[in-house]
């Protein structure tokens, strides 16, 4: 039959398998340090590794394909379950991990060290699996990048018993509304609180993460942070 499916540029795929990560049919593998369609009834054809891929190796083709099966996605996502976990094979940057900070943090208060709140790797809107264990039951942060390093106390106040996102909508020149709201829709989120810095840009983040709450249909309680660029938390 002829449908929509994906189609892979090697010679632009850069290998670092965040696409692999983010299709949870279990349709792209990583091959000789390269993504590769393994099968085409694995491809369901809606592009959840799309805006992944940092450098536009994917796109979609019409052509003839074998059709979508589910059965078969769910019975090799089955086998891989039962099975031992898989050996992440992409670039190390993209593996995802689960930071326990309870321990880490008892007793740093005496010293006065500064310890980290990130909760989970990757944390770069663009890079994160949308269906990751770790966003279930999760409080959600989304950050712009710069309110690190303009807020001082953003890992205290708002990262800590949170899963944080960071992204910039003006450098990383995307749209990053279809991916949260496949993240808000697809996972138990409990919260979800934004913070933004001052700048026009910024808007960007804002709008794009209330778009994709309304796409959600959930009810979500949310609240929208302001960080003047001298490090203040506006009214």
């Amino acid at each position: 039959m002829i449908r929509r499916i994906i189609q892979i540029d090697r010679e632009k795929c850069n290998g670092c398998g965040a696409c692999a990560s983010a299709c949870h049919e279990g349709a792209i593998g990583m091959v000789d340090g390269k993504a590769v369609l393994l099968r085409d009834d694995y491809c369901d054809g809606l592009g959840d590794c799309l805006p992944t891929c940092p450098t536009g190796a994917i796109s979609f083709v019409e052509r003839e394909a074998a059709a979508y099966d589910e059965k078969a996605v769910e019975e090799n996502r089955k086998k891989q379950e039962a099975s031992a976990p898989a050996v992440h094979t992409g670039c190390p940057g993209h593996r995802m991990l689960r930071f326990d900070r309870v321990e880490e943090t008892s007793g740093k208060p005496e010293t006065g060290e500064s310890v980290s709140q990130l909760g989970q790797w990757p944390c770069q809107i663009k890079l994160v699996p949308v269906h990751a264990p770790y966003f279930q039951g999760a409080k959600l942060l989304i950050a712009a990048d710069c309110t690190a390093f303009s807020y001082a106390n953003l890992h205290r106040e708002f990262m800590k018993g949170k899963i944080t996102l960071i992204g910039c909508p003006k450098l990383d020149s995307v749209d990053y509304s279809e991916k949260l709201t496949q993240i808000l829709s697809d996972n138990d989120i409990r919260s979800l609180t934004i913070v933004r810095m001052e700048v026009p840009c910024c808007g960007g983040l804002e709008m794009a993460a209330k778009k994709a709450l309304q796409a959600s249909g959930k009810f979500i309680p949310w609240q929208v942070v302001t960080i003047s660029t001298d490090g203040r938390i506006l009214d």
